[in-house]
């Protein structure tokens, strides 16, 4: 794992920035298979599908939240362990929606094959922008009925 971009996460987690978690190795804690940062943040109400802007109050921001770094280990590559994260972080926000409003997850990815793996998992590309994908809270509540 990148020593760099984990120390990057937490770094921002001091600075309140974003909220690092950890999903460590069952038998050796020490060593990490994955972690993602979750912060808050607002999306542009312009930036969104038409179809999706229309559905929304006509406030200039959209409530939503960032999942930051993403990232697994390569010893754990193949194991599903992305999936395992992203579920979780979709839990988080789903359950801090019902305190603090919050529209969608939205994620930047960092190459196609990254925003590939987003797909998958319903989330939807920003017009502008084929990396910037994010995910209705709505549809989060449904995944996890």
């Amino acid at each position: 794992m990148d020593t760099y971009l984990r120390e990057r996460a937490l770094q921002d987690q001091k600075k309140r920035a974003a909220v690092c978690w950890v999903l460590p190795h069952a038998e050796t804690p020490a060593q990490i298979r994955g972690y993602y940062t979750l912060s808050a943040y607002s999306i542009v109400l312009r930036e969104l599908p038409q179809d999706q802007a229309r559905k929304l109050p006509r406030y200039p921001d959209v409530p939503a939240a960032l999942l930051g770094r993403l990232a697994v280990d390569s010893k754990s590559r193949g194991l599903r362990i992305g999936e395992h994260i992203l579920m979780d972080a979709m839990a988080k926000v789903l359950e801090q929606s019902a305190t603090i409003a919050t529209y969608a997850l939205v994620v930047d990815a960092k190459d196609a094959q990254a925003a590939a793996f987003y797909a998958r998992y319903d989330f939807t590309a920003f017009p502008s922008n084929p990396l910037r994908l994010y995910l209705p809270t709505a549809t989060i509540a449904q995944l996890f009925e």
